[in-house]
């Protein structure tokens, strides 16, 4: 890293290794600072791989912030984390960052248990106001004076559950205040001297003093109050971004230049002297100070360690993608059936349309980060006869359970969940993890649940899951499986019907999913029957009623949790037909499992074929011989 960052950017760190020592500091010295942050992020990253682009646009915000607030005492609450890496390098952790999202390493977003300048753990976005509200009113319960500060993005704003917490915070005049990281232009007009200019006027200590003041002489005279407000509204219309926020209750402040940090520092200085519920606007660069990162900070916002000079990132091992796979069945889907829409809640790029949506613009929906709108807007277009496809991840569809609930299953509507990320993820750990998606969709009347073993299966099961009549769910991890190579058309697999891989004895093991090589090669070590199962649900209970006829032992395997999982299937099937006969499930465990590579995952859920084969032996009837290969 010393080559990388330098000696003298590196001593300039040393002494802002927390928040306390960066606050000894002149204002003078800030734009120091925020430059060796920035250099030593970028050298990083480079190193461990992870998110980049939104932490480089938000260097100088985090350094003013740090420097303005008592942090840890004044709560500092990070939306979805992406941006949340020079928080780390400032507050405490710079020395760990090359542990970064590996395994009992830092982890890649705010985390309670890491460090107590985290005050709220984010993976999901939009979290961020809501959570600062709560912990305002508990504050303000408690009789303690501390400032709470959510910073969100334009993008995470785009999620209802942001508008939901402003217009309770607004409702109760809470002492809060908001500070949106606009990286994008979307919702902004330039940035300029004027913006800045009235910035400062309407943040100072003297607006405020004048403005309240006139309040209580206007309050008196007959009329004028409302003429006053007016006035006042009318001004701020004619120079300022829309009143949207004033009208929730904020006192709105901004646009102003998220880069200029004398303007940072005096402006959150005099939002900290106010009082109540408080919106700053800043708007950022994403990418800012990394030239390949600004030039397209959407290929960088996520990264594999890369070559800082040329920007060049690792290249991926492995074969085609399943995500991969997605996007070339939807592709081919898309040039033979006009009826297909695709909808995404802002995962174009991670979900596998990019391509899609370049073919077929008309067709191809990303409705922001906005799951449970994603996924009722779909049944509304299975109700007029299009065939939507929703491609969200496994962890995102969690946050529309009520609407695939109500709004999907409830009515029997044609909706395909395309669900990418299924089981454990890697980098990424407990927050973006697919752990649940088995057993929170199997328990929905009218929903069927889809587990392909491999690439070609995947695209197999994506068609016949399309083709049916009905809400149906198909689930496949992240990164390359097996290698199966898809068949270039449109085949389907039959409905509601498993395969057997290998024939064995005494024992039967039911693989669900993408780990059917593992239990190929448990079934291997034990002599043992494998059954590829494919669906979840229905289940093909003709195979397992023969299994279970035929086997005096049987093990199921998921990349899901146990509880209510394809295995719990399983047993509520042979429970309900008097089939007796001993069960062992594999799958993830009643516990979140923390970042680490995927197969430092698996291990740690017990699923490895050494660590099955010891508890499938353990597990055994004393009567039962297995080989013992």
């Amino acid at each position: 890293m010393q080559k990388d960052v330098g000696k003298a950017a590196l001593a300039l760190l040393a002494q802002v290794d927390t928040p306390e020592g960066l606050r000894q500091l002149n204002p003078e010295q800030l734009p120091a600072v925020a430059e060796a942050v920035r250099d030593f992020l970028v050298a990083s990253v480079a190193r461990t791989g992870g998110h980049l682009a939104a932490g480089l646009g938000v260097v100088e915000l985090t350094v003013a912030l740090h420097y303005v607030f008592n942090t840890p005492e004044d709560r500092l609450i990070w939306d979805v984390g992406h941006q949340g890496y020079p928080h780390k390098i400032l507050t405490g952790r710079r020395e760990r960052m090359l542990s970064l999202r590996q395994k009992d390493g830092l982890s890649g977003f705010p985390k309670r248990d890491e460090s107590e300048y985290d005050a709220f753990g984010a993976g999901h976005s939009s979290t961020s106001v809501s959570a600062a509200l709560g912990m305002a009113v508990a504050a303000r319960a408690q009789g303690i004076d501390r400032e709470h500060i959510a910073v969100i993005g334009d993008g995470a704003l785009s999620a209802g559950m942001a508008f939901e917490a402003l217009n309770h915070a607004g409702a109760i005049d809470s002492d809060l205040l908001v500070i949106l990281n606009d990286n994008d232009m979307s919702i902004s007009r330039p940035v300029g001297a004027v913006s800045n200019y009235l910035a400062r006027v309407l943040s100072s200590r003297f607006y405020n003093r004048v403005r309240e003041g006139s309040k209580n002489v206007l309050d008196r005279l007959p009329g004028m109050k409302d003429l006053a407000h007016r006035w006042e509204e009318h001004m701020k219309g004619m120079l300022m971004p829309s009143t949207l926020f004033e009208e929730l209750g904020f006192t709105y402040i901004g646009p102003i230049d998220g880069h200029d940090l004398p303007l940072l520092v005096s402006t959150l200085e005099n939002m900290r002297a106010m009082d109540g519920p408080r919106f700053l606007h800043v708007v950022t660069q994403k990418g800012r100070g990394y030239a390949p990162a600004e030039g397209d900070p959407c290929v960088y916002h996520g990264v594999t360690p890369f070559n800082i000079s040329s920007g060049k990132m690792d290249g991926k091992s492995g074969g085609r993608t399943y995500t991969q796979v997605f996007s070339d069945w939807i592709c081919d889907l898309g040039e033979q059936d006009e009826r297909v829409m695709a909808i995404t809640p802002a995962m174009c790029e991670g979900s596998g349309l990019v391509e899609f949506a370049r073919r077929f613009p008309g067709r191809y929906h990303d409705v922001g980060i906005a799951e449970q709108h994603a996924v009722t807007f779909a049944a509304g277009l299975a109700c007029e006869g299009v065939k939507p496809v929703v491609a969200i991840y496994s962890t995102f569809l969690q946050r529309a359970y009520d609407q695939l609930i109500h709004d999907v299953a409830l009515q029997n509507l044609d909706v395909t969940f395309a669900v990418d990320r299924a089981g454990e993820v890697g980098a990424d750990g407990a927050t973006h993890a697919g752990m649940f998606d088995l057993s929170y969709a199997r328990c929905v009347p009218n929903m069927a649940v889809l587990a392909p073993a491999d690439e070609a299966e995947c695209r197999a099961l994506l068609q016949t899951a399309w083709e049916h009549r009905g809400p149906t769910l198909v689930r496949y991890p992240r990164g390359a499986g097996m290698g199966a190579e898809p068949a270039a058309g449109l085949e389907t697999l039959p409905w509601g019907k498993g395969e057997v891989r290998r024939e064995g004895s005494g024992i039967a093991i039911l693989s669900f999913g993408t780990l059917l090589d593992r239990a190929l090669a448990l079934g291997e070590a034990l002599g043992a029957t494998v059954a590829n199962m494919r669906f979840v649900k229905p289940l093909d209970e003709e195979l397992l009623r023969r299994l279970a006829r035929d086997h005096g032992f049987l093990v199921t395997l998921e990349e899901s949790v146990v509880a209510g999982g394809a295995g719990a299937g399983v047993g509520e099937y042979l429970a309900a037909q008097g089939i007796d006969v001993p069960l062992l499930h594999f799958g993830l465990p009643d516990r979140y499992i923390e970042q680490a590579t995927q197969e430092e995952q698996l291990e740690d859920a017990g699923l490895s074929v050494v660590q099955m084969l010891e508890a499938v032996r353990r597990h055994l009837p004393p009567d039962m011989v297995v080989a013992t290969g």
